[in-house]
């Protein structure tokens, strides 16, 4: 046992005799038998559920816990009888005011022997973070996906043979265990003069048991194999059979291990997202078409290689990705592609269509009808058209599959024969296939009205000869 906290056993007979070391029986608790670790990735925060055995005299037990140099919030400290529960009582949690880290707790014992005990408490201090190896194949149709976790303690406490469970999703906390940890348990004034024992207002049960329930505490676990459960809109992790997490350590674990995933490659140009160069991306799924989809994935780090037929690894790229749901894409990006050439090219540009004001009259400006402007006419409106073509040339020895997305201001026209769609009222998208060394041209043209043309702020979308 470490000694930075303890949990102690006094005989009731401390309590009537003399306070002489001959009459105090003083026995330390024995080590855990069991140790839970319910671990949050969201927030600094860990549920600590542990059993131990202690042997009860008839009559009174003082038990003494103690969480110096630990990251323990003492407030969540709980204690429960796993045995011969209708012959104990805990009768109170008093917290010494000469020792602002521990507590005592009066348990009325009516019978002689051991008892397995649960004492509970949220720390922090423990992290974890997921990450994943990815290895393509040489043709690059599928790869392996292979998730890890590294769990991480700094705590102030080792867990010997611990059960861990890790918890994906977003909590909020009014205040952070840590800094309950570090504040302990201020006593009223007055009882510090009078030297009495604190005995601090503990959090209502209700809001307590939907903290535990949150936490997944009223859960039973299955040692020996992968659980993965959804609560709420959190999901558990729970990794085979025990591990032994020393403070100031870490260990990475594996999570999964995947299989040879399916997946497409696309390069799309999106400068909202990628920025102003065409890049190419593996795309998959996390579900079961993909061979994986069994579980949503944890924030954490990519690391994508490929198989270069040789017995080697080439190292492609390496990326974080966010919180991945049940059935959404995963995205790696692997940058520009030295073989695809992307340019952006405007043909022609010209202007019609004008509105004069005339004596407080808008004029519509016909050419055909023979219309004359006047000295003191002024432009109201007028038609901007460009007419650009997205140039790609693919030098690879396969064919590749293009996405773009333009984004335009103001009221637009975009006519084109490339079957266009929004991707939102002001971005339009539209695809295409490049063969194998083939250079293609995709065009269109964008016609804008400015002035008292304008009526809106959006694009239209047109066809070629609209």
């Amino acid at each position: 046992m470490r000694t930075n906290w303890a949990a102690t056993v006094i005989a009731a007979a401390s309590l009537i005799a003399p306070a002489v070391g001959k009459n105090v029986d003083l026995s330390t608790i024995p080590p855990r038998n069991t140790v839970q670790l319910t671990i949050y990735n969201s927030e600094d925060l860990t549920l600590v559920r542990e059993t131990r055995q202690i042997t009860f005299k008839q009559g009174v037990n003082p038990l003494q816990f103690s969480w110096a140099n630990t990251l323990i919030d003492p407030t969540s400290v709980d204690l429960r009888f796993k045995t011969h529960a209708d012959q104990l009582d805990l009768i109170d949690t008093t917290y010494p005011h000469d020792k602002p880290q521990m507590l005592y707790w009066n348990v009325r014992s009516e019978m002689e022997g051991p008892a397995t005990v649960e004492i509970t408490y949220f720390t922090s201090g423990i992290t974890w973070a997921a990450d994943y190896v990815c290895v393509v194949d040489p043709e690059e149709t599928r790869m392996s996906f292979d998730g890890y976790v590294r769990i991480t303690n700094h705590s102030g406490e080792d867990y010997a043979n611990a059960q861990v469970r890790m918890v994906v999703g977003t909590i909020n906390l009014v205040e952070k265990i840590a800094e309950l940890s570090r504040r302990g348990l201020i006593a009223d004034e007055k009882e510090r003069a009078a030297g009495r024992r604190a005995v601090p207002k503990t959090p209502a049960k209700p809001a307590r048991g939907r903290a535990l329930r949150a936490l997944g505490y009223v859960m039973d676990s299955k040692p020996k194999e992968i659980i993965k459960e959804g609560l709420s809109e959190y999901f558990i992790y729970t990794v085979e059979g025990t591990e032994t997490i020393r403070n100031t350590w870490s260990k990475r674990m594996q999570l999964f291990e995947g299989t040879r995933a399916p997946f497409r490659i696309q390069y799309r140009y999106r400068p909202a997202e990628y920025g102003r160069h065409m890049v190419r991306l593996f795309l998959l799924r996390n579900d079961k078409a993909s061979t994986l989809g069994t579980t949503p994935l944890p924030d954490g780090v990519v690391r994508l290689c490929r198989d270069n037929g040789r017995d080697g690894l080439s190292f492609l790229t390496q990326q974080g990705i966010k919180y991945v749901p049940i059935g959404q894409e995963i995205v790696l990006n692997l940058g520009p592609d030295p073989e695809v050439i992307h340019e952006w090219v405007l043909l022609r540009n010209w202007r019609d269509n004008f509105w004069f004001h005339r004596g407080g009259v808008n004029v519509h400006f016909s050419p055909t009808k023979g219309h004359r402007i006047a000295v003191n006419d002024t432009v109201a409106g007028w038609d901007d058209h460009q007419e650009w073509v997205e140039r790609i040339r693919n030098y690879r020895a396969k064919p590749i599959d293009v996405e773009i997305r333009r984004r335009f201001g103001g009221h637009v026209m975009f006519r084109s024969g490339l079957n266009p769609t929004l991707y939102d009222y002001r971005t339009p998208q539209f695809s295409a296939r490049v063969n194998p060394g083939q250079k293609r041209e995709l065009a269109y043209r964008v016609t804008s009205r400015q002035g008292y043309d304008k009526k809106q702020d959006k694009v239209t979308l047109l066809p070629q000869d609209g």
